[in-house]
């Protein structure tokens, strides 16, 4: 069905776009800045004049109420909610569009005047009217959260230009440029912070309400709010590219990538309504052929009934609804979706593989152990930190924020030897840094020990003679054991590490985790491998979790790719399905509650209106059935399935 834009002011609704009632969106909130009052005045107007209409009928007491002026009366209270339905069911109709819930509706209350059931013609028309600005207040308070996030985008930032700090549209703000915030502010920018410390809201991020305190020259993020002190950042980023600007992206591009359930929805009424709309033409002329005592008006009235039930809003309604909830819930909790899809994919995942570093541990090395031999700790931290101060690989940092008195030996002459370490001359002595293949490679003897540590281990040689040794190490996540524990528990009957880590240290981790399998010394290739192999097996469905460079191939095979949006690389988060933006891995089985919590609320309401639905059809073409109860299947049944989608906005997934 083709996308329009139809102006439909008199439902309180300055513009509505999609395939309404076939489509995915509906948009009926006022344009901004008007009242609710004045959004809500034509269904209030027509029910009004239905209300005292009945009444006068039922009680007759104004004789003259009959003929024109009863017909004119109903037509008053039928045009404030009639004429925007009736106006875009024609426009759809121009556009090739037959068989939408507009075309529906008009036929059926239009058909109901014809028929004199003038009081059942505008109830009809005013309950659909009322179902949709119900529609529309459940779908801005989905959209609530996107709402947050908007508001979350800074609109100014204090920048240092030429000796001052001025205010300017952060869009202008360029990378590496100092900025100032003050107490209560929201971060402009991602930067680093060059103030010693921060104590941060991170909620628009996150999705954690608690503080989180920021060191110098920790990673800071746009949308954060300053709760303590003046502060200095050095952008990292552009605006277009800060963390509140992608997350946005990412959940308001989300609804456009449908669930395979909400597609099938949507073919499906594209099918069911035409059919149904042959049905009623049948119900209306066949029984001539076959009843003695037909009358056209009677059979005329059930196939009226009979449209106005078949209206699939309840479907076309409440299931986008839900997964809109789904994503919505799943981003207030730091997990963003990045389409319906993803949300229904990981509801069927029963193997979960994930990397190491990054992942389930800090990614941050620390030194663990420092063992010298015939030198003393403090002299051969110097000779190392001389020989890591030319180096930027992240155990050179660990090494060099150990805290030596006088460390002001220099390194000359460093070279690297690829995959071994460096060789360089400190103080006229030659010094080897590196692997124990380094050490081998220029025939240095070291301790047999050496081969029964687990942790990265860098040794030391100076002029030839071994002196030394310093193990480095990861560390574990504050909720890594919970996260494997609570997978578990979601039902995933797989876990599995693969890492780039060398495979005794990943070995050493996945026993610590109690994971099922492991291996480590993988390249991107050997982790796309060992991936593609488990996809082969028909039964099984993969959820991988990673966050560097080197993920980007297997989150992109993966049925659902799972990156770490703090820590992780902008690769991979872009390659990802799913971003969980705090950095714990114990947030994947949230996600997957959150997922089945969806589909649960999408397929309860499918039930709901198909044997509703089913049941007041059979009922309307047997005559047993009035226009209050067709109007109960079609509007109250898509009420209730909105309800229902709305208890996703306050679910709680503890773990």
């Amino acid at each position: 069905m083709k996308k329009k834009k139809v102006k439909l002011r008199d439902l309180g609704s300055k513009e509505r776009q999609g395939k309404h009632g076939h489509g995915s969106g509906h948009n009926h909130g006022g344009p901004e800045g008007v009242s609710k009052f004045k959004t809500y005045l034509p269904a209030i107007f027509s029910f009004a004049m239905l209300i005292i209409g009945i009444a006068v009928d039922y009680f007759d007491a104004f004789p003259f109420f009959k003929g024109w002026i009863r017909i004119i009366w109903y037509t008053l209270a039928y045009l404030p909610v009639g004429f925007p339905v009736i106006k875009e069911g024609w426009n759809s109709i121009k556009h090739g569009d037959f068989f939408t819930e507009f075309f529906l509706m008009s036929i059926a209350t239009l058909g109901a005047f014809a028929i004199g059931e003038y009081p059942e013609g505008v109830a009809v028309m005013l309950f659909y009217a009322v179902g949709e600005l119900f529609q529309n207040a459940a779908v801005n308070r989905a959209k609530g959260n996107i709402k947050a996030l908007l508001d979350a985008r800074p609109d100014e930032a204090l920048v240092l230009r030429n000796g001052n700090f001025v205010t300017v549209n952060p869009q202008t703000v360029e990378i590496g440029e100092r900025i100032q915030v003050r107490v209560g502010e929201k971060i402009p920018l991602d930067g680093i912070l060059l103030s010693e410390k921060a104590s941060l809201n991170t909620a628009a991020i996150t999705g954690e309400s608690r503080p989180d305190t920021i060191n110098k020259g920790e990673k800071v993020f746009a949308g954060s709010i300053n709760l303590d002190g003046v502060i200095d950042v050095e952008t990292s980023k552009e605006f277009k590219d800060s963390s509140i600007t992608r997350i946005l992206d990412m959940v308001q591009n989300a609804t456009a990538r449908k669930s395979k359930t909400e597609l099938f929805i949507r073919r499906f009424a594209r099918i069911y309504t035409p059919i149904v709309v042959f049905l009623a033409i049948g119900l209306t002329f066949l029984p001539y052929f076959f009843l003695n005592d037909y009358v056209f008006r009677d059979w005329l009235y059930r196939a009226l009934i009979f449209l106005v039930v078949s209206c699939p809003c309840a479907l076309v309604i409440s299931i986008p609804l839900g997964y809109f909830g789904g994503l919505g819930a799943a981003s207030r909790n730091g997990i963003l979706f990045k389409g319906a899809s993803f949300l229904e994919a990981i509801t069927k995942v029963n193997t979960v593989v994930m990397d190491k570093t990054g992942t389930v541990t800090k990614g941050v090395f620390k030194i663990k152990e420092i063992k010298a031999v015939k030198f003393e700790e403090v002299e051969l931290m110097k000779y190392l930190m001389a020989m890591e101060e030319q180096s930027t690989h992240p155990i050179a940092k660990a090494i060099l924020e150990y805290k030596a008195e006088g460390t002001d030996m220099k390194a000359t002459d460093v070279t690297e030897v690829a995959g071994k370490g460096l060789k360089g001359t400190v103080n006229g002595n030659t010094v080897l840094v590196g692997n124990k293949a380094l050490m081998a490679s220029n025939n240095i003897d070291v301790p047999p020990e050496t081969d029964d540590i687990v942790n990265s281990i860098v040794m030391l040689a100076i002029d030839e003679k071994f002196v030394g040794y310093v193990t480095i190490a990861d560390e574990l996540k504050e909720d890594a054991h919970q996260a494997i524990k609570q997978i578990r528990d979601a039902g995933i009957s797989k876990i599995i590490m693969l890492s780039g880590d060398k495979d005794s240290i990943t070995q050493h981790v996945s026993k610590k985790l109690n994971i099922d399998w492991a291996k480590g010394g993988l390249l991107p290739e050997d982790k796309l491998s060992e991936v593609e192999e488990l996809k082969k097996q028909s039964d099984t469905k993969v959820a991988f979790m990673g966050d560097g460079i080197n993920d980007a191939p297997v989150l992109a095979v993966s049925d659902v790719g799972i990156a770490m949006g703090g820590l992780g690389s902008d690769v991979a988060i872009e390659t990802a399905d799913v971003i969980i933006q705090t950095d714990q891995p114990s947030k994947m089985a949230r996600a997957i509650k959150i997922g089945r919590s969806t589909r649960k609320i999408v397929w309860q309401n499918i039930g709901l209106a198909f044997g509703v639905k089913a049941f007041v059809l059979i009922l309307g073409a047997g005559g047993l059935a009035t226009m209050w109860e067709a109007v109960f299947a079609d509007v109250g049944v898509a009420l209730l399935a909105i309800l229902n989608a709305v208890r996703l906005q306050r679910m709680k997934w503890n773990p």
